[in-house]
């Protein structure tokens, strides 16, 4: 049984990594051929990171069984602290793959920080509850830095909440200029980099949910009181997986804010966590396949609807819709695995083999 069980697991990761690795090395045969419009190749780092948040905040709402509506706020702090530290150390560390790969590992960090001391109040509460209050807390991090002036001179950097507080050298750069955001922000970010931060993420989140700790969390998703019971420490796994959420959601920032020449705060609102929430819960809720599925398709489809105008976010909500309707029917569900499983082609070849027989 054990056996089957982990044999059936390995089947399910290494279709993951199939699909995303397949999926890369066709993207860069077509690119290297000229075969992508600039629409799409302006597309494949933002699919990249949204993949990453929506595989990170499955950890949270379908692994740990959480709802959390403040993910947008984590994927900010790392967003910002990305582009401050790739500019901060632009003078020191020549090679942009370096500068980039630090980027994103601090702003993941401070994420993760970030995360920790949300999760520590936060996570002691339950349901609606829980939603409400993250939402509040994302919101919070994302006033929070739209509020922040951080420059930089020859004494390294200024932080100020406004901007006459800012006391600088004439000489000196504005980072992150509060409302405004960042203007000037030097492009390094790469479709390479995000092929391999979501790997990163797959081995990670993959890793924790087959792990005992993963087993653990799952237990006290389906039974808080049983686990409690057995002497599961509740809080030390939910915190766990939150914060570990946190930081590949502020890794996946730093990606998306070193992608863009100018970022705003306003961007990493809670509209931004709803949408990675539907990507989580299109995708089926603990389907890590799912979410990688529905997060490139879902990001995509506004841009293939552009030619329709104005209705094109009434298809786009059209689309949900009925997606959301197909997948938690049980009609639907008992067709596609009839079709998965082979008993319907197998039906009509046999009856067609039949009505040839006769």
């Amino acid at each position: 049984m054990r056996k089957n069980l982990n044999r059936k697991q390995r089947g399910g990761n290494f279709k993951v990594f199939a699909l995303v690795t397949v999926a890369f090395i066709v993207m860069q045969l077509l690119s290297s051929m000229g075969m992508l419009k600039s629409s799409v190749k302006g597309q494949l780092i933002p699919i990249c990171v949204y993949i990453v948040l929506a595989v990170s905040l499955n950890l949270v709402v379908g692994v740990s069984g959480e709802l959390s509506l403040g993910h947008a706020g984590f994927m900010g702090v790392g967003a910002f602290t990305g582009v401050v530290v790739a500019s901060s150390i632009a003078n020191v560390v020549s090679n942009d793959l370096v500068r980039l790969l630090i980027a994103m590992v601090i702003g993941g960090v401070m994420a993760g920080i970030a995360g920790g001391i949300i999760g520590i109040p936060v996570l002691r509460l339950r349901g609606d509850y829980l939603a409400i209050v993250t939402l509040a807390f994302g919101e919070i991090l994302k006033n929070i830095i739209g509020n922040l002036y951080i420059g930089k001179d020859s004494h390294g950097l200024h932080f100020a909440l406004n901007a006459s507080g800012l006391v600088m050298e004439p000489d000196g750069s504005m980072i992150l200029n509060g409302p405004m955001g960042t203007t000037g922000v030097e492009k390094i970010a790469t479709f390479g980099v995000g092929f391999a931060l979501i790997i990163v993420t797959l081995v990670v989140v993959l890793n924790l949910i087959h792990s005992k700790e993963g087993r653990a969390i799952m237990a006290i998703r389906d039974n808080r009181i049983a686990a409690e019971s057995v002497g599961l420490n509740v809080f030390s796994f939910k915190i766990k997986a939150f914060v570990v959420s946190a930081f590949l959601a502020g890794m996946a920032g730093a990606l998306y804010g070193l992608n863009y020449s100018a970022i705003t705060a306003t961007k990493f609102d809670f509209t931004t966590s709803i949408n990675i929430l539907v990507f989580v819960v299109l995708g089926g809720m603990g389907n890590i396949f799912g979410s990688v599925i529905s997060a490139t398709l879902l990001y995509m489809l506004p841009e293939m609807l552009r030619g329709l105008y104005d209705y094109r976010m009434i298809m786009y909500a059209i689309v949900l819709i009925v997606v959301m309707l197909f997948t938690w029917s049980p009609q639907a569900k008992n067709w596609v695995q009839a079709v998965s499983s082979g008993s319907v082609m197998r039906r009509v070849f046999g009856q067609k083999k039949e009505a040839e027989d006769e």
